[in-house]
């Protein structure tokens, strides 16, 4: 049927069909000789059919004997074909992926593995540094603090304060440098209400009374509860919540002014800006007690100092730094005393 050709130049349906005609002359062949053996017909179409062994082939596909290029049908011996099974399992049978080289680090990448743990080692250091340098600040306020409650409870008559005399708003972060006045830094047609006049016309007069000055405040709220110092200077304010001198006094008419620290010194006012129109906050005068409420709040320049200014009602201010950590602004609430 399929001449003497190489077996090179045979199709694949050629090769299966040879190996179809092949396993039909042995099963023939085999069956002939297990009858003439003696085994009945069935018990020979029944028997097992042995595969030949593997040393047998030659070829993937199939063997010449011999040697030959060119065999006849009757010389070839096939391999048996995979299953459908087999076949199948094969293709997802996973292949190991070539193993890559390891990269080897170079001399850049270990330099510059250095600058990043030493930068990050820095990092670490300025914020230890700053949060201890926190912490030491808020000690010293602490007992700056007691010692003003102590000094408090000594009965302590009170003087007459002088006149406003601020170019700016209180409570800022850079101490005062020895030797060096402040520059006014307000308005022209302001000055005179933050300054002392330096004509021969006689000094305002104050408006404290004879009544007590300051010396608590209590915002039920944000949980504070502070001695009030008189003075707002750098030095005041690291004792408690400072008292502008020449403002007023508790239950006065006039303008009470108390100025404290939000993130140094305690953080005193660190939660000022929580409080709403409508809060009330506490602040005594030795044992006598005056209740005020929130009516406005403000965030403003450090130079409007004109928020100092005195009232014609009874009032209380509390100002501190704005925002937190930064200290760009002032904020500033106002509140009205509850009769």
């Amino acid at each position: 049927m399929f001449g003497k050709r190489k077996v090179d130049d045979l199709s694949v349906e050629e090769l299966e069909q040879m190996l179809r005609i092949k396993r039909r002359e042995t099963r023939i062949d085999r069956f002939q000789q297990l009858t003439g053996a003696g085994h009945s017909v069935s018990g020979a179409l029944m028997a097992p059919h042995n595969r030949p062994p593997a040393s047998s082939s030659v070829h993937p596909v199939l063997a010449a004997s011999g040697g030959s290029s060119t065999v006849g049908l009757s010389a070839v011996v096939m391999e048996p074909l995979p299953t459908f099974k087999q076949r199948l399992f094969s293709r997802w049978r996973r292949k190991p992926k070539p193993s890559q080289p390891k990269k080897r680090a170079t001399f850049t990448d270990r330099i510059l593995l250095v600058v990043e743990l030493a930068a990050l080692l820095t990092l670490f250091g300025v914020i230890g540094s700053a949060y201890f340098s926190l912490q030491e600040l808020n000690t010293e306020a602490a007992l700056a603090q007691q010692s003003v409650v102590t000094q408090q409870q000594i009965a302590v008559e009170p003087t007459s304060a002088p006149p406003i005399a601020l170019a700016q708003l209180p409570g800022g972060h850079s101490p005062p440098s020895a030797g060096q006045a402040a520059m006014p830094d307000v308005p022209l047609h302001l000055q005179q209400w933050v300054q002392p006049r330096q004509t021969n016309s006689p000094a305002p007069v104050s408006i404290v009374t004879s009544s007590q000055a300051p010396t608590r405040l209590v915002i039920p709220k944000i949980n504070v509860d502070a001695p009030i110092v008189g003075g707002v200077g750098w030095d005041d304010l690291k004792k408690g919540v400072g008292h502008l001198p020449g403002s007023a006094n508790p239950g006065e008419r006039g303008n009470l002014y108390l100025a404290a620290h939000n993130d140094i010194y305690g953080e005193i006012f660190r939660y000022l800006e929580k409080l709403e129109v409508g809060d009330t906050y506490i602040i005594y005068a030795s044992e006598q007690k005056f209740e005020y409420i929130v009516t406005e709040r403000r965030i403003i320049e450090p130079t409007e100092v004109e928020v100092m200014l005195p009232t014609t009602e009874p009032v209380a201010t509390l100002q501190t730094c704005y925002p937190y950590l930064i200290d760009t602004h002032r904020l500033v609430v106002i509140g009205e005393l509850v009769e």
